[in-house]
């Protein structure tokens, strides 16, 4: 059987970057060719980006897209890598599509293309377009209507871009209606928990279908509140792993494949009940001499659910503040377990050095939690100093006499202030600290912890803060080091501190029951009867779910934040603010 050198290359890009994309593409080339790959390829969009949003609709970007993948094939062939074939995603738009009601304005396509000898040789736009979840690409994109296949060393290549393997039908039955010998796709899939399982399943569904090895290319990295997760696999034509890349770490998987040799009696025009069109370039019949097959790509060490979820949290991170020019962080420090678990995401991502903690204690403060925010501090290595808010809080409580909640929510506004204050003068980028559990009932004040660029544990449960918070430390253990989150900070009751003995479950329920009923809310949108039918308390149902309606104009209000869940507080979910709707019992 002919024989192939596969390299897949899983890099982050950055939105806008074309120059420093394209720059990121000719090194991993580079690097690819050095190890003798005969097809090299990248991941969807790497050439602008992804998701490009509302660019899409900007001809001067279209057409700076395209303009830099023609400089981008020259530029291959000049540093010598012209006769090996690269498949990279960009953004172009369709030349056929009119316009019309309805279609963006246009006619821009989600696209992907092979640059060989200096030359764009092939172009296609995806097929299936998604538009759930984070995804808009109907409001985005024009469909693509081709097979492409692109026949090198004797072996005919189909191509797929992330959803049309995601959904059923097109180019994954087309692929074997054309006789493919390899069905690769390029991806920019998010990640979401468990989607790691969820995906191997897919592409080995999708490896027999198409009847052929499939190669399921993904990106790494972050963008805005999506992280991007790596995890590339290749399967063989019955669906058993092949190689597997690691999570959430930018990388080349080269592999020595054997496939079938192309077949001279394969259909010509339109193929499979889509009727898609086989576009089908041909760079080099004749297969390679046999060789001593090296390379056989890996299977990474795949990560459990809490290091990978916490390998997201950090990895988002870092992206939003290196692809926004921010080298340091600002965190206030309560010695509870939010910000504790913040602050070690935050070292983590970009170390201690660059992660700055203030302790802004009332007279409500108790000396444990002064304590607990100053031992983080010692364990973690993070700068740390206290700015008391005692003397604003008198200036204010003399100028308004405030009473209750206002009292209350005047702290953390100072707090607050003082966190962007100190932002200004210092040029750190301030976290919030606020898990999901609270955005989702509005349990934090507008404009006080609320306040911040970014925040890293806002798609995370309250429960799940615990869990992660315990595996940090036992991971610290583990490898011999000093953990970095105080057991206290784990172990003590949550509380705002805002008044003499408060603490959380004063407002709300225990956190594994708040969770559980959020999960079915917001994650699943069960409607108030499907959850108390679930077995939950149909007081405390009817009260939590009022609280999630009536908190839709503080998360509207809350920063970006990495996005781990099926359903974050973020694009996959869009309510009204104005909404007199409210769940009620059957009948």
């Amino acid at each position: 059987m002919p024989q192939l050198r596969l390299a897949l290359n899983q890099i982050d890009s950055t939105v806008g970057d074309l120059a420093g994309n394209a720059e990121a593409i000719v090194h991993w080339t580079r690097h690819a060719a050095g190890q003798g790959a005969h097809l090299v390829a990248f991941p969807e969009m790497v050439l602008t980006g992804y998701p490009v949003e509302d660019l899409a609709l900007r001809s001067s970007f279209v057409e700076a897209s395209r303009e830099a993948l023609r400089g981008l094939a020259l530029r291959l062939a000049e540093e010598g890598f012209g006769e090996v074939p690269v498949v990279v995603g960009y953004l172009d738009r369709s030349e056929r599509a009119k316009p019309r009601l309805g279609r963006p304005a246009g006619s821009p396509e989600n696209a992907a293309a092979v640059l060989y000898g200096g030359e764009v040789v092939l172009r296609f736009a995806k097929h299936h377009l998604p538009n759930y979840g984070v995804f808009d690409e109907y409001r985005y994109f024009v469909q693509g209507d081709t097979l492409p296949v692109v026949r090198v060393h004797g072996i005919d290549v189909a191509l797929a871009i992330c959803e049309d393997l995601w959904q059923d039908g097109g180019r994954v039955p087309a692929a074997r209606a054309a006789r493919a010998g390899l069905l690769l796709s390029v991806n920019a899939s998010p990640y979401e928990r468990d989607k790691d399982d969820t995906r191997l399943e897919l592409v080995r569904t999708r490896a027999r279908e198409a009847g052929c090895v499939t190669a399921y290319l993904a990106t790494t990295g972050g963008q805005d509140e999506l992280v991007f997760d790596g995890d590339s696999i290749v399967v063989d034509a019955e669906g058993e792993v092949v190689a597997r890349a690691p999570q959430f770490v930018e990388g080349s998987v080269i592999l020595d494949l054997e496939l079938p040799a192309y077949d001279p009696d394969a259909p010509e025009g339109p193929v499979g009940e889509d009727g898609l069109r086989i576009d089908r370039v041909v760079l080099s019949e004749k297969p390679l001499p046999a060789y001593e097959p090296e390379l056989t790509g890996g299977y990474a060490h795949r990560l459990d659910d809490d290091e990978e979820v916490y390998s997201a949290l950090v990895v988002g991170l870092r992206a939003y503040l290196a692809k926004n020019g921010f080298r340091s962080v600002l965190v206030g420090l309560s010695g509870g377990i939010d910000s504790s678990l913040v602050a070690a995401i935050a070292c983590d991502a970009l170390g201690a050095e660059h992660v700055y903690g203030v302790s802004m204690p009332s007279k409500y403060s108790s000396g444990h939690s002064r304590g607990d925010a100053a031992e983080l501090a010692r364990r973690t290595g993070l700068n740390y100093r206290t700015v008391s808010i005692e003397p604003m809080f008198d200036a204010y409580m003399g100028a308004l006499g405030l009473t209750g909640l206002a009292e209350e929510n005047l702290q953390a506004r100072l707090r607050g202030t003082a966190l962007m204050a100190l932002s200004n003068q210092e040029g750190h980028l301030v976290l919030a600290p606020g898990n999901k559990s609270e955005l989702a009932v509005g349990y934090s004040t507008l404009y006080g912890d609320a306040v911040g660029a970014f925040g890293p544990i806002k798609d995370v449960y309250k429960s799940d803060v615990f869990r992660l918070a315990r595996w940090r430390n036992r991971a610290a253990e583990e490898r011999g080091q000093t953990p970095p989150i105080p057991e206290n900070s784990i172990s003590k009751p949550p509380s705002a501190e805002l008044r003499p003995g408060q603490v959380d479950t004063d407002s709300l329920p225990d956190y594994e029951v708040l969770d559980g009923i959020l999960a079915l809310y917001v994650d699943r949108d069960q409607g108030r009867d499907a959850i108390v039918a679930a077995g939950y308390d149909e007081e405390l149902v009817t009260r939590t779910l009022r609280m999630v309606d009536t908190a839709e104009y503080k998360r509207r209000q809350y920063p970006p934040g990495t996005k781990i869940s099926a359903k974050g507080f973020g694009k996959d979910r869009r309510l009204p603010i104005t909404n007199r709707w409210r769940e009620s019992p059957a009948g």
